[in-house]
């Protein structure tokens, strides 16, 4: 079945019954609690709506991942260098759903658009929003969001902070771009790490735009997935699903240096030869063994999917660069029926 007709088809789980269903013994891990004992998630098309008794009123999250802008100016001319090949690779593209010519720009601001029409409780943008960490685009952004009205939230993508070529490791690069560059749009929050509560759902962003967790990152979802409350967690990144491709790479056990097939074309430094650090597994096991997770929201390889990992869900939104988005509804359980 082709990905555009799957997603046209009604996909509905109630993971409570998935859970403790033995047909799924080694697929789906039971939990002594969880959030989705009374609950539903479903899918139509690019609308996720989760249907919960946790939840006491309606709230909407309009996510979405890789547009990448690649708007520049005059200050950006010393760095050509490194931007000329990804200034180049998204100037026009195809709408996700017309086919009809569109441009990461006009796709942005169309989004932006829907959010205040749907009157949007939170923007979630989940990196890749820049084609490389342009002063000209970051500023538009910025007043984009902030003039929209709609609270929003950005982490980081791979290369958001990225001018192919220049040296430096991948943490490096990070730490310099983000703070000369990508600063404004955390609205004063840690660049790798943050905790939001819209109407009483807490949601974890999380920078994974180096493949890698840090150790003060796994002691943050530690410490915020406590609690009864639900929470969802944002990155950019996917974490690794059995049967999907090495660019579902946060806790893939085939990532490193072997299966990095684009370091050169990307001008930057290898994959590790020892694959992932031991903290970046542990949080891959950790997010998969939380009772109250209703799901991962990522983007980065610009292909809509669902995979459901150990009971939980992983949703991944198309390139906004074609003007994709998800819609994510949270509902109290008894308007599942209204």
């Amino acid at each position: 079945m082709k990905r555009r007709s799957f997603f046209n088809t009604l996909f509905s789980a109630n993971l409570g019954i998935l859970l403790a269903g033995n047909p799924f013994t080694g697929i789906f891990k039971e939990s002594k609690k969880d959030i989705f004992q009374k609950g539903t998630v479903s899918v139509d098309d690019n609308t996720v709506s989760f249907y919960l008794d946790k939840i006491s009123s309606p709230m909407k999250i309009i996510h979405i991942s890789d547009t990448h802008l690649w708007m520049d100016d005059d200050r950006g001319k010393t760095f050509l260098h490194y931007s000329r090949r990804m200034a180049g690779a998204y100037n026009t593209t195809k709408h996700f759903r017309t086919g009809a010519d569109t441009d990461p720009v006009r796709s942005f601001e169309q989004v932006l658009e829907l959010a205040v029409e749907k009157d949007a409780d939170l923007i979630a943008m989940t990196g890749d929003i820049f084609s490389f960490p342009s002063e000209a685009a970051i500023e538009w952004v910025h007043e984009k969001v902030s003039n929209s009205g709609v609270p929003y939230l950005y982490i980081a993508g791979n290369h958001d902070w990225h001018y192919e070529g220049m040296e430096g490791s991948r943490k490096e690069l990070r730490d310099i771009w983000t703070n000369k560059r990508l600063i404004p749009l955390y609205q004063g929050n840690d660049p790798m790490m943050a905790f939001y509560n819209i109407n009483g759902l807490n949601i974890l962003a999380i920078d994974n735009s180096t493949y890698e967790i840090l150790p003060e990152q796994l002691e943050f979802f530690r410490e915020n997935s406590k609690g009864d409350g639900p929470f969802i967690l944002m990155m950019h990144i996917p974490l690794y699903a059995p049967g999907r491709p090495i660019g579902y790479g946060c806790g893939n056990p085939f990532w490193g240096a072997e299966s990095d097939r684009l370091y050169e074309l990307e001008s930057r430094e290898r994959w590790p030869e020892e694959g992932h650090t031991k903290v970046t597994m542990d949080f891959y096991d950790e997010v998969f063994s939380s009772d109250n997770l209703l799901g991962i929201f990522a983007g980065h390889v610009h292909r809509q999917s669902i995979d459901i990992v150990r009971g939980k869900p992983q949703f991944v939104a198309e390139a906004n660069a074609t003007g994709a988005y998800l819609e994510i509804n949270f509902l109290p359980l008894n308007m599942a029926n209204t």
